[in-house]
């Protein structure tokens, strides 16, 4: 495993102390990746089994606890340092999908609830003894529409009673909490349709025995995705995160650093299959010359560069504004769109200047064009965004 050469390199100037900062994170982070090469990803690939010695190698680094203040055990760090932890993993040929909810989860924890639920899961959280990995969001029949989702929780004494189903729940077998949303009040009962939903921390080796069921889905990347169901499943009403009826509005800013470290994680995706294109374009000789020396091969490896640098800039752009406290709603969408599009143009283009190898495992390009196809789906659609810039940016009449 060799780090990329596409790291950033930022002029000298004030922030110069921030770049020193960063290229040590990318620095230690390439270090850890180093225990984890290929083999370790295929053997995990092939059987469809959780990388958790690299998810407990991250949390003991300090990784996964990047955005928790130091008062809770954390780091403390922006989100832009969050991003360039999770491109760095991508960019290495690990895959942070098996870790990174618990950087955009966090958002929401910290940002609005309780001090007592800080103070009783965050240093949890950051010293590994408990997961925050689940986000129990989508449902079958209402998919990105969140408003339309069917689970209920119902208010009983000093418990929420829960029914209902989530799909594409990852992570659900090997979380111990799920931020859970489901509607407190009826679709018909509310002024404003974005309120009656409600977010709460569920313990899921608790609810397990009590009325939750998970069902893993077996997908054409590791993704340790599931299907959860409800069935009378009480929680006591001290889960309940923040105000009842408010949780729609929580998870939208959550929603905004998902995009953005989902946005990271397709740069250094991008990087990787740049960068492993441009080797093996440099080293496969084909007519008695190396294939790179062609413009068929050439152009496009460049293309996909200029792609990928025009897509970092936005990212890192997106995670200012956020860190600046600014609502980065068009910029962290517009960087999930140009990241997810320029990660997956880098995946097609290293599948073709490998030819026949890019289909074989051993030289894991196939491996990482499944896992790069995902995210111009999920966490939102391609359309679902340039629906969002049409309407929120350009003016135009909503479309859905």
């Amino acid at each position: 495993m060799t780090a990329s050469r596409f790291g950033n390199e930022e002029p000298e100037n004030a922030m110069q102390k921030e770049s020193d900062d960063l290229a040590e994170i990318r620095r230690a982070v390439r270090s850890l990746c180093d225990d984890f090469p290929g083999e370790y990803w295929r053997t995990k690939d092939a059987a469809r089994e959780y990388p958790g010695e690299f998810v407990d190698a991250l949390t003991k680094a300090g990784f996964l606890a990047a955005l928790i203040p130091p008062d809770y055990g954390g780091s403390g760090l922006s989100l832009d340092a969050a991003c360039v932890i999770m491109e760095e993993i991508q960019a290495t040929g690990c895959n942070g999908s098996s870790a990174h909810a618990q950087m955009y989860i966090m958002n929401t924890l910290l940002r609005y609830g309780s001090e007592d639920q800080k103070a009783q899961y965050l240093p949890k959280i950051a010293d590994g003894s408990l997961r925050l990995q689940a986000f129990g969001v989508s449902e079958p029949t209402s998919g990105t529409d969140t408003l339309s989702l069917k689970t209920r929780a119902v208010k009983d004494g000093n418990q929420y009673v829960i029914n209902g189903q989530k799909i594409w729940t990852s992570r659900a077998e090997h979380s111990d909490l799920m931020l859970l949303l489901a509607r407190t009040t009826p679709r018909d009962q509310v002024e404003k349709k974005t309120e009656g939903l409600s977010m709460f921390l569920v313990d899921m080796q608790e609810a397990q025995r009590s009325g939750m069921e998970i069902k893993p889905i077996r997908t054409m990347m590791n993704h340790s995705s599931c299907e959860v169901f409800f069935d009378d499943l009480r929680i006591p009403a001290t889960a309940l995160i923040g105000e009842e009826g408010k949780g729609f509005r929580y998870i939208l800013s959550g929603m905004n650093a998902e995009r953005i470290l989902i946005a990271a994680e397709c740069i250094g995706d991008a990087k990787w299959f740049i960068e492993r294109a441009s080797a093996y374009a440099s080293d496969r000789n084909v007519f008695a010359r190396p294939i790179g020396q062609n413009q068929g091969i050439q152009f496009p490896i460049a293309r996909c560069y200029a792609q990928m640098r025009a897509a970092e800039l936005m990212v890192h752009h997106a995670a200012h504004v956020y860190d600046e406290g600014g609502n980065p709603g068009e910029e962290a969408n517009m960087a999930k769109l140009l990241a997810s599009e320029a990660s997956w143009e880098a995946a097609d283009m290293c599948v073709q200047t490998h030819g026949g190898f890019g289909f074989a495992e051993e030289y894991d390009v196939e491996r990482k064009f499944r896992e790069a196809r995902l995210y111009t789906v999920a966490p939102i659609s391609t359309n679902l965004i340039l629906s969002y810039l049409a309407e929120h940016v350009l003016g135009l009449p909503r479309s859905y």
